[in-house]
């Protein structure tokens, strides 16, 4: 209670409302104090006058001035000067009215409470007022703020310049607003990424899937030739295979997206690894008359995850070998340093146009020099985030008409 309490205290208006309470406190005391002063002043005064009356009455009945004065300063009380006054009607049940002194002083008092707390009720309300105005304004900007959160606009940003619980809740609603914006944001991206991933597999089945409906229109009209059956048999195979892979490769990328992929990570040989990679595409680099050379210290090794950092190679020297013409050359090379494990593949291709460079990493890109080319744009972007997923970086670098790089770096 006592920290709740202090944590409180640090509120600016709360402080000043206190600082006022504490104030009102000391000017309610002098109040009381000059109050009775005054009252007892005014009761010092009005018995001064009643003696004065006495002793005048009693001078001009030729009493002598020591009798008198020996009357008036007498303290103590006899039952003959109580019978004498009961006899006169002065008694306890005598009203006040009737009691000149005490009429009078009764006045005075009731006159002076009157004003006293009327001037000080007035200062608390007009305090306690200020103070219940000015939180009054702050939660109409509150509200203001949050209906605008409501709205789905979180540009407004609740008060937070002050300490003190109110504004601890001010802190902790702007924050989940802006965690509500980001989600907004998020699904936002999603249904656009969604929205072009699905026009973009339309767009990447359409052709194959056409391509299929032909085949198949010819194999029906050409029954009696079977050259013709098994060209196009082998063709429907190759369309099938397209599409295989493709929603293969957009299974891998979901997948890695949601973050259902643990890589398991182990010491691996750069060698042997390069190699995996390379097995299933040495048949199409001879088919296509190019070459594969493999060049770094047999002895290298890399911690990573053996079957997904080949796929990223393999998708790598995939696309060398859909940019290079024939006798082209796809080199690739491994070094070993204190600080990281680099692993390049260079081919002596067509190389990438500088606006491209950026792009490139981004799925279903296709530049417009490689639109005749295999591939549904998805093998680079795959690869990269299969390297960045093991904490690694991925980069290129191009000399147009020349050669292209990609650079593959674990940091030790």
């Amino acid at each position: 209670m006592i920290a709740a309490f202090a944590q409180d205290i640090q509120d600016k208006d709360n402080k000043h409302y206190l600082s006022f309470l504490l104030l009102f406190s000391f000017l309610l005391f002098f109040t009381g104090v000059i109050f009775t002063t005054v009252l007892t002043q005014s009761a010092k005064t009005m018995l001064l006058s009643h003696d004065e009356a006495i002793a005048s009455s009693l001078l001009s009945q030729g009493v002598s001035k020591q009798v008198v004065i020996t009357a008036l300063t007498q303290k103590e009380c006899t039952a003959e000067g109580a019978a004498l006054l009961a006899r006169a009607g002065f008694t306890q049940t005598q009203e006040n009215r009737f009691l000149f002194p005490l009429s009078q002083f009764q006045t005075h008092a009731r006159t002076l409470t009157l004003l006293s707390s009327l001037l000080l009720s007035v200062l608390l309300l007009g305090g306690a007022g200020f103070f219940l105005y000015q939180r009054e304004r702050l939660y109409e900007q509150a509200c203001a703020v949050m209906e605008s959160y409501r709205k789905g606009d979180y540009t407004p940003h609740l008060p937070q310049t002050e300490e003190g619980g109110i504004y601890r809740m001010f802190s902790a609603v702007d924050s989940l607003a802006t965690m509500l914006q980001a989600q907004k944001e998020t699904a936002q991206n999603s249904r656009y990424f969604l929205k072009n991933t699905i026009s973009h597999i339309s767009h990447q089945l359409k052709t194959p899937l056409a391509a299929l409906s032909l085949y198949q229109e010819i194999m029906e009209n050409e029954p009696d030739h079977p050259a013709v059956i098994e060209e196009f048999a082998a063709k429907t195979g190759l369309a099938i295979k397209r599409m295989e892979d493709l929603l293969l490769a957009l299974l891998k990328i979901t997948r890695l997206d949601a973050g259902s992929i643990t890589f398991e990570k182990e010491n691996c040989r750069l060698s042997a690894l390069i190699g995996h990679a390379l097995s299933e595409l040495t048949t199409r680099a001879q088919k296509e008359g190019k070459t594969l050379l493999m060049e770094g210290s047999p002895d290298a090794s890399l911690i990573c995850d053996p079957a997904w950092t080949a796929e990223a190679l393999a998708n790598l020297v995939k696309n060398a070998l859909d940019h290079t013409h024939k006798a082209g050359i796809i080199h690739i090379a491994w070094d070993v340093s204190p600080a990281a494990v680099r692993i390049s593949i260079t081919d002596n291709g067509d190389g990438i146009a500088p606006e491209d460079i950026p792009h490139i990493f981004k799925r279903f890109y296709r530049s417009r020099k490689s639109q005749d080319t295999q591939g549904a744009g998805l093998g680079l972007s795959l690869s990269k985030s299969i390297i960045e997923g093991q904490d690694g970086i991925l980069s290129v670098r191009s000399v147009p008409g020349t050669e292209t790089t990609f650079t593959l770096l674990f940091p030790l």
